[in-house]
């Protein structure tokens, strides 16, 4: 060999890594919106490639028109169907850039599916996904009542993209069972909001609920609360941009309530996000 094509073959390998390294550099940032997407689990009768089809419409369904600011996007997200009570979004180490979603769905139950999957991308768009991401009470009822709210707003927008371009052959009608489905989880909600008094005010509802929210932060304790937030996707939807900035300081959501929404408007600083969303929250529960 001479010395000529040793130091060609040197010049190539030094250049391969650096080409690489500008490759990604110049690359796209990946984002939730545009992260990998991998299937794992079972998927009873329904086919994993069907199912797949379903979780993309609804994650662009969910994310349309939102800027994802977070500085915490996964590298990929996999959505698992298991057999179990809840779905869920596991905490892991082993993968540690992956967004690990859990769903329990019957076979092409396209609808239950779409709702979960949009219920814990929610929470991953929260940065709810890494592994010290466990829910801590007293704020954690926001981020849930949210995520609901965010799931239900995409379902809407799923049922209008589903109409227009239905994602299987001759499909379009199915975008009818959606918005059905839409409204039957809808309907404990605003039948909630109703009962616990939310017509007199969204903080005169939280001051008859504080003290149970403060030690009880799941989504079953918190129906009243979900049409508020609905509203507020609804008729804001670039504020859903601030739900990226949350959790993002040590303590989450496990610090007090004056706090969390202090933190939350400095992340949303941060991150250049219009921080609407923890200030209406904050006037609609009166300074809390």
């Amino acid at each position: 060999m001479t010395r000529r094509h040793l130091l060609s073959l040197l010049g190539a390998g030094l250049l391969l890594p650096l080409q690489a390294a500008l490759a990604r550099a110049l690359s796209p940032r990946l984002t939730l919106l545009t992260a990998p997407l991998e299937l794992g689990g079972a998927w009873g009768g329904s086919a994993p490639a069907d199912a797949r089809v379903v979780i993309a419409r609804m994650r662009a369904a969910c994310l349309a028109n939102v800027d994802l600011l977070s500085d915490r996007q996964p590298a990929r997200v996999r959505v698992d169907d298991r057999s179990g009570r809840t779905p869920s979004v596991w905490l892991h180490t082993d993968v540690p850039t992956t967004a690990w979603i859990k769903v329990i769905v019957g076979t092409r139950d396209w609808c239950n599916l779409a709702y979960q999957f949009g219920h814990e991308l929610g929470h991953v768009f929260c940065n709810s996904w890494q592994p010290d991401a466990a829910p801590q009470n007293p704020c954690q009822w926001i981020e849930e009542a949210l995520v609901e709210a965010f799931s239900l707003r995409g379902l809407s927008v799923l049922a209008d993209d589903w109409a227009r371009h239905p994602p299987f052959p001759n499909d379009a009608a199915y975008a009818g069972p959606i918005r059905d489905y839409r409204e039957v989880i809808l309907a404990p909600y605003l039948r909630a909001a109703r009962d616990q008094g939310v017509a007199a005010g969204f903080g005169a509802w939280f001051k008859t609920q504080a003290a149970f929210l403060k030690e009880h932060g799941g989504l079953e304790d918190c129906h009243g609360a979900v049409s508020t937030m609905l509203d507020l996707l609804e008729s804001d939807p670039g504020a859903i941009a601030d739900m990226g900035a949350l959790n993002r300081w040590p303590g989450r959501s496990g610090v007090p309530m004056r706090d969390y929404f202090d933190l939350w408007e400095k992340s949303c600083v941060e991150l250049h996000a219009p921080a609407r969303l923890p200030v209406r929250l904050r006037e609609l529960l009166a300074g809390a």
